[in-house]
């Protein structure tokens, strides 16, 4: 029952990050959950493991702090993910 929640959650933080990064049209909803997933670990680590923001070790959880964290964790992974795409 957990994988259906990473898989829910990270669905839905990726579909926001794509929308705020208008990258929603490219994406489908795998690629959706996927990055919405790795994007929440990264903003967990970035945020809460490198900046000491305590909030940010909710980051992909079902609440205010954990989709904040995970949205920006994903928005970021995406313009990463541009700037690779551009430079190759």
């Amino acid at each position: 029952m957990d994988w259906l929640a990473v898989i829910v959650v990270g669905g839905v933080i990726g579909w926001l990050a794509s929308l705020l990064m208008k990258t929603d049209a490219q994406q489908g909803i795998l690629l959706n959950i996927i990055i919405g997933i790795i994007g929440s670990i990264f903003g967990r680590w970035l945020f809460a493991d490198v900046l000491g923001i305590g909030a940010a070790y909710s980051a992909g959880t079902l609440n205010l702090p954990g989709l904040l964290f995970g949205v920006l964790g994903a928005a970021i992974l995406i313009a990463i993910l541009k700037v690779l795409r551009l430079l190759g």
